[in-house]
């Protein structure tokens, strides 16, 4: 017990080391704890006494992780409203429908492409579909765009990707957790997971008088521990009807961000999700060989320059339509192509059904390129409108006009 309490204690020191670098470069944390997962766990090499293997502590670090995929989930409900959507207008609608579509559709291709199986190729398609919205927030308040013209339909557009997340994970889950072969069979599924998330939808919009009074609790002991029990309850019986937990801790944030105690419930759990979902990112890595990667290099790769490409012309197009300039569409598509948690959760997903080995490195490459390539290329965006206005000469500076004087 000493050496396992010393083995998760040793895990966590690690996670520090990588946010407090993380911090210091002022870059996202997330390929920092990846990497530092990869170097260490059941893969690492022993040096003396120096052991760094966490052989014993494995099963709890990764249980961890799974607490963190929960946090993570149910604070992104909370920052979700059903409301939001209604309000969101056309723009941010048609912007989030051009990006879902083309990353979809270039995704099912590059897996067809490359000779995946059917059920692989659409789970690369769906993880090649999602943005990390903890990295765009993170770039956008750290580069400080919060105000530019461009950022409402950016986070609009992670908004429309957050809610495909949820419809792809509720029907995935019901068609690859659920085991079923047959067409009647994955229909059921499919419409057993599709019904329980319209259940919690019309909670979201009937239930919130009755919550508000349930969760009338002056004391912050007792209200932090009914809302954690909800979320670990919840979890646990969305699996029983084979919805995937992660979804269940979504959809009861999203219920509870329509009570009054939103700002209550969210100033709570951020510090959970912080530290959780830190080691979620280290318990992936973790589950990853060194060695297994060389395989996975080409086909990570290949997605990541598919990903950069078809972003950019979505974000473009997104933008354009909005009526935004070239300068302000160029940022949308540099900034939404980042690639971090909910891509691993589709994995995951993938992984958790039985779904080919292959997933992990390629999960983790791909993710790695688009958690570094994507703050960098948004934070040279300028330059980058720049570059390509010289080629495609959107837009040129206004010709002088010449006076002509009366007489000449």
């Amino acid at each position: 017990m000493d050496h396992l309490v010393f083995e998760v204690g040793t895990a966590l020191i690690l996670v520090a080391i990588g946010a407090i670098i993380a911090n210091k470069l002022k870059f996202s944390i997330i390929p920092f704890l990846i990497i530092l997962g990869m170097l260490v766990g059941p893969h690492a090499p022993t040096f003396g006494i120096i052991d760094l293997t966490f052989i014993e502590s494995n099963d709890i670090i990764q249980f961890l992780g799974r607490i963190g995929v929960l946090f993570l989930l149910f604070y992104l409900g909370l920052e979700f409203s059903v409301g939001k959507l209604v309000k969101s207008g056309r723009n941010i609608v048609v912007g989030g429908s051009i990006y879902v579509a083309m990353n979809f559709v270039i995704g099912l291709l590059y897996g067809l492409i490359v000779g995946m199986p059917w059920m692989e190729t659409i789970i690369i398609a769906g993880l090649l579909s999602v943005s990390s919205s903890a990295i765009v927030a993170k770039v956008l308040v750290d580069l400080k765009r919060t105000a530019n013209p461009e950022t409402e339909l950016i986070l609009g557009i992670i908004l429309f990707d957050d809610i495909f997340l949820a419809l792809f994970l509720t029907t995935m889950s019901g068609v690859l957790l659920a085991g079923s072969s047959s067409v009647l069979g994955i229909i059921t599924s499919v419409l057993i997971s599709v019904g329980y998330m319209l259940l919690f939808f019309i909670i979201a919009r009937i239930g919130p008088p009755i919550l508000n009074k349930w969760l009338n609790i002056k004391s912050d002991e007792i209200f932090i521990i009914v809302i954690f029990a909800s979320l670990f309850f919840v979890a646990g019986f969305s699996e029983t009807l084979h919805v995937a937990e992660a979804i269940g801790a979504l959809l009861l944030g999203l219920v509870f961000s329509e009570t009054e105690h939103r700002d209550r419930i969210e100033h709570l759990v951020v510090p959970f999700r912080d530290f959780f979902g830190a080691i979620f990112f280290f318990s992936f890595g973790l589950t990853i060989d060194p060695a297994s990667l060389a395989g996975a290099i080409w086909l990570a790769l290949g997605a990541a320059l598919l990903t950069i490409v078809v972003n950019f012309v979505s974000g473009m197009i997104s933008g354009r339509k909005a009526g935004l300039s070239h300068k302000a569409s160029t940022s949308i598509g540099l900034t939404i192509m980042a690639r971090g948690e909910f891509s691993i959760i589709v994995a995951n997903l993938g992984l958790a059904a039985g779904l080919s080995p292959i997933l992990t490195p390629f999960t983790a490459l791909y993710v790695l390129i688009l958690a570094i390539v994507g703050p960098l290329l948004t934070k040279e965006s300028k330059n980058v409108y720049k570059f390509l206005n010289k080629i495609f000469k959107w837009s040129q500076a206004p010709k002088k006009k010449k006076i002509e004087v009366p007489g000449d």
